[in-house]
């Protein structure tokens, strides 16, 4: 039976009109879990950043319930759903502007290696999530198990652009691909009729690559590209993960 500290997703299917798969309720479990245990790494005082997407919404439930007993803090929100849930939840928030410097970042990923290098971005907040993260003295990332990965890239690279001038950004990062010797689909998220916008108002490229041998690399290609405004790898940032499992929540460091 599963366990009644889970709580119900805030988005997607009423619970009451789909039945979930086991699997499902399985990852949600263990995104609970390895939620709460980053919640219990915050301290009172911290200026937190406060991520974007399923594994993130538990943590803010968890930390609700730490700002409810009395725990002290503040949070940036990486986009407006994370915003209107901490708010709805008793989450005090600020802004960059207003607190510019952050203690920690805490948010999900759609893949880690042991590097902690992340594909991030399967939300459509990737920009705001790698300000934040990168604003932030620490970054803890919490996940499943079915997150981890030896090599990123079987998750679609989101790759953020502006509308303007987008065959032209499509060509360039085609190009990048073909130098690298990486797999050329991109596909506009949502399609070219009603294509998905994220909350700067920009469009999302998702790259089917399959497998990143230099993610290095091909990071600072893709941002060199007129008309990229940010791409989901995210090296170099994440300090700390908690991944939950069936054997329980392990902590992971980067190896250097």
């Amino acid at each position: 039976m599963l366990s009644s500290r889970l709580l119900i997703r805030t988005t997607g299917p009423d619970p009451s009109e789909t039945e979930p798969a086991e699997g499902s309720i399985m990852s949600d479990q263990f995104k609970q879990e390895a939620a709460e245990r980053a919640a219990e790494d915050v301290q009172s005082g911290m200026r937190l950043g406060i991520g974007t997407g399923s594994t993130a919404e538990f943590f803010v439930h968890a930390l609700a319930k730490r700002v409810e007993a009395g725990l002290e803090v503040i949070g940036v929100p990486t986009s407006e759903r994370t915003a209107k849930l901490a708010g709805e939840l008793g989450v005090p928030l600020t802004t960059l502007e207003e607190t510019p410097d952050l203690d920690l970042t805490v948010d999900g990923a759609d893949e880690l290696d042991a590097h902690l290098s992340l594909i991030k971005g399967g939300g459509g907040a990737l920009l705001r999530e790698k300000i934040v993260a990168a604003a932030s003295d620490k970054m803890v990332v919490i996940a499943d198990g079915s997150k981890e990965v030896e090599t990123l890239g079987q998750f679609p690279l989101p790759i953020e652009v502006v509308p303007f001038g987008l065959g032209a950004t499509r060509r360039a990062i085609v190009q990048v691909l073909t130098d690298l010797g990486l797999p050329t689909n991109l596909e506009l998220r949502g399609g070219d009729d009603q294509p998905f916008l994220t909350d700067g108002g920009h469009f999302i490229l998702d790259a089917r690559l399959q497998a990143i041998g230099d993610a290095s690399s091909l990071a600072s290609r893709l941002v060199a590209i007129p008309g990229v405004v940010e791409h989901g790898l995210f090296i170099g940032l994440a300090t700390k993960a908690y991944v939950a499992g069936e054997d329980g929540v392990k902590t992971i460091l980067p190896i250097q």
